[in-house]
């Protein structure tokens, strides 16, 4: 992965480095509120040195086919730590399949059913063929009912919220990810690990 394919975001993720100074903050970007979200999914190391945010959509096939590439450098790596924003703009069925992903968080099944939607393949996937891979997936379903329609206004919340983050960026598509200080799309093992490695460089340097 060339350091072409960065687009650099002027410090504005580099964690604890420089924030104040960041000219996006002035456009109302709430860089904490990007990085540190409470509700939102979370995985890798929780004091990890770089913090990768993942903007995802179930129906892109092109997140599925980034994803356990991801998972892999991020595994193997051990120093990061990975934000899930479910942004759910291509089908209805992206929203369908972002609920129940958000809803399974509530017992501990995020990654579950992130992982069995994310291997559905190919784009237009239904909210049929999601709920069956989530029926696979070993999350509790009586419960995951039951925390959709408890928890309904929470998960709408957070899908506005990333919503309204992804645009205060500028984002364009899925998938995006906010590594360090660097905005990026698609990416290789080869390529994570690179832009993980960069990151780590251009924080040391500041």
């Amino acid at each position: 992965m060339q350091r072409r394919h960065f687009l650099t975001l002027a410090g504005l993720l580099a964690v604890g480095m420089g924030l104040a100074g960041s000219p996006l903050l002035a456009q109302g970007v709430d860089v904490d509120a990007i990085l540190r979200d409470p509700a939102a999914p979370t995985a890798g190391n929780p004091k990890g040195d770089v913090t990768v945010v993942a903007f995802l959509d179930y129906n892109c096939p092109y997140c599925k086919k980034s994803a356990p590439d991801l998972e892999r450098a991020v595994r193997e790596d051990g120093r990061i730590r990975l934000v899930y924003k479910d942004w759910p703009i291509l089908t209805e069925a992206s929203v369908y399949g972002a609920q129940m992903a958000l809803a399974a968080k509530y017992q501990g099944g995020y990654d579950k059913v992130h992982h069995a939607l994310m291997a559905i393949p190919g784009r237009g996937v239904s909210e049929e063929q999601m709920l069956k891979a989530i029926q696979g997936s070993g999350i509790d379903l009586a419960r995951l009912d039951a925390d959709l329609q408890a928890h309904a206004k929470d998960i709408g919340t957070l899908l506005k919220r990333n919503l309204a983050q992804a645009e205060s960026i500028g984002l364009q598509g899925t998938p995006t990810y906010l590594i360090g200080p660097f905005r990026t799309s698609t990416l290789d093992y080869a390529g994570f690990k690179e832009a993980f490695a960069e990151a780590r460089r251009r924080q040391a340097a500041e």
